[in-house]
C-alpha cells in the first residue's frame, strides 16, 4: 500500500461525520429567532407593565386624592377616597344644564387589561406549540439525520471507490464501470429529495405560521382599538367630580353634592398608554417581515447541499411557489445550523469547489472528495487517447 494510497484513507475517515443515534441532538430550536423575540416582547412587556401598576398602587396606597370638606375627619375622608375609587364616575353639567356621568374605569381595570393582553399575546404561541411543533421537530430530525448520512454515504463511496482503484489491475475496467454508474445514477440517494418534494405540497405547517402571526396583528390591532376607544378618552382627565349622595347619605344637608378628586396615578396610566403603543407599533413591522419570508424560497442552505448526490432541487427547478411547509422547514433548518454537522464541510467543499472548476468537472462531493483523494474525477486523457489509439 503506497503512502499516497494511506493519506487519502486518512483524509477520508477524517471527513466521516460521527454516527449520532440515539438522543444524541441537542434541543432543536422550535422557534425562529424573531418569533422567539416578539413572544418574549409581546408577551412579556404587558406584564413588566402590569408589575408596575400594582407596585405604584401598593406603594402610593390609594390612588385617588379627594378634596373633601374641612370638616370631615380622617376616618370620613378615607372613605370618601375608598367610595370615590369604587364608583369612579365623573359627574357634569354640559352647557344646557343637564347632568352628566362620565366612567373612568380604564383607571380601575388598567393591571387587569394588561393581563388579558399578555394572554391574548400568548394564545398564538400555544397555537403554534400544539398543532405545528410536533410535527415540525420529526420532520427536522428526519431531514438533519438523512442530510448528515447523504454526506457520509458520499464519503463512504468515495473510499470504496479509492479501494476499487487501488486493487484493480485494469484501469480501463475501473473507469467504464464509474462512467455507468454516473451515467445510471448509482450514485444518488432520491429519498430525502423525494421527500422534501413532496412537503412542497404540504400546507399544514405554513397554514399554522400563518395564523399564528396572523393572530399576532389582530390582536395588535384590537390594542389598538382599545387604547383609542378607552384610554384617550381619559388620557388627559387628572380630576374628576365624585358625588357621595347616596343609599344611606342622599339626604344628609352637611355633605357637598359632589366632592373634586385627583387621579394621583394619572402619570403611570399614561405611561403604561404610551409605551403600549410604542412598542406594539415596532412590533408590527418584524411580524409582517415574518410573514413576507414565506414569499421567497431561502436558498442559502438548498445551495450548499446540492452537492449532495440527488439534491438537487435548484439545478432540476423544481421548487414552485414558496408558499408551502418545505419553505418553513427550510427556514428552521438554517436555524438549527447547529445541529447540522455536515453543513460546516460542505460549506468548506463549495468555497473550494469555485477555486478547483475551472480545472475539473466537479458537481457534487464524491467528485471533490474524489480529487481530494488523489483520483480524477472523470477517466485521465492518457487512458482516452490510449482507448481512440487501440480503436481506431
Amino acid at each position: 500500500m503506497s503512502l499516497a494510497h494511506t493519506a487519502a484513507e486518512y483524509m477520508l475517515s477524517d471527513a466521516l461525520l460521527p454516527d449520532r443515534r440515539g438522543p444524541h441532538l441537542k434541543e432543536l430550536r422550535l422557534e425562529l429567532p424573531l418569533d422567539r423575540m416578539v413572544k418574549f416582547i409581546a408577551v412579556g412587556f404587558p406584564l413588566l407593565l402590569m408589575s408596575l401598576a400594582f407596585a405604584q398602587e401598593f406603594s402610593s396606597g390609594s390612588p385617588i386624592s379627594c378634596f373633601c370638606p374641612s370638616n370631615f375627619s380622617i376616618r370620613q375622608a378615607a372613605y370618601v377616597d375608598s367610595s370615590c375609587w369604587d364608583s369612579l364616575v365623573h359627574h357634569k353639567q354640559d352647557e344646557s344644564g343637564q347632568h352628566r356621568t362620565k366612567s373612568l374605569w380604564p383607571h380601575k381595570a388598567l393591571p387587569y387589561s394588561l393581563l388579558a393582553l399578555a394572554v391574548a399575546m400568548y394564545l398564538p404561541v400555544l397555537l403554534w406549540q400544539y398543532a405545528a411543533v410536533p410535527a415540525l421537530s420529526s420532520d427536522l430530525l428526519f431531514i438533519i439525520s438523512e442530510l448528515d448520512k447523504s454526506y457520509n454515504r458520499a464519503i463512504r463511496l468515495v473510499q470504496h471507490m479509492l479501494k476499487i482503484r487501488q486493487e484493480g489491475s485494469d484501469p480501463h475496467a475501473f473507469w467504464d464501470e464509474l462512467e455507468k454508474a454516473r451515467k445510471e445514477r448509482y450514485f444518488e440517494f432520491p429519498l430525502l429529495e423525494r421527500y422534501l418534494a413532496c412537503k412542497q405540497r404540504s400546507h399544514s405547517l405554513v397554514a399554522a405560521y400563518l395564523l399564528r402571526n396572523s393572530l399576532l396583528l389582530f390582536f395588535t390591532s384590537a390594542t389598538y382599538l382599545y387604547l383609542g376607544h378607552f384610554h384617550l378618552d381619559v388620557f388627559f382627565q387628572e380630576e374628576f367630580s365624585c358625588s357621595m349622595k347616596t343609599g344611606l347619605l342622599h339626604d344628609e344637608t352637611h355633605i357637598p353634592d359632589l366632592i373634586t378628586c385627583r387621579l394621583t396615578s394619572l402619570s403611570v396610566f399614561q405611561i403604561v398608554s404610551l409605551s403600549s403603543v410604542a412598542i406594539y407599533t415596532l412590533l408590527v413591522p418584524v411580524v409582517i417581515y415574518n410573514l413576507m419570508r414565506l414569499c421567497r424560497w431561502d436558498k442559502r442552505l438548498l445551495s450548499i447541499y446540492e452537492m449532495l448526490p440527488a439534491f438537487d432541487l435548484l439545478s432540476r427547478k423544481m421548487l414552485g411557489c414558496p408558499i408551502n411547509d418545505l419553505n418553513v422547514i427550510l427556514l428552521f433548518l438554517r436555524a438549527n445550523v447547529s445541529e447540522l454537522i455536515s453543513f460546516s464541510w460542505l460549506s468548506v467543499l463549495c468555497a473550494l469547489k469555485d477555486t478547483t472548476t475551472q480545472k475539473h468537472n466537479i458537481d457534487t462531493v464524491v467528485d471533490f472528495m474524489t480529487l481530494l483523494a488523489g483520483l480524477e474525477p472523470s477517466k485521465p486523457k492518457h487512458l482516452t487517447h490510449r482507448m481512440c489509439d487501440e480503436n481506431p
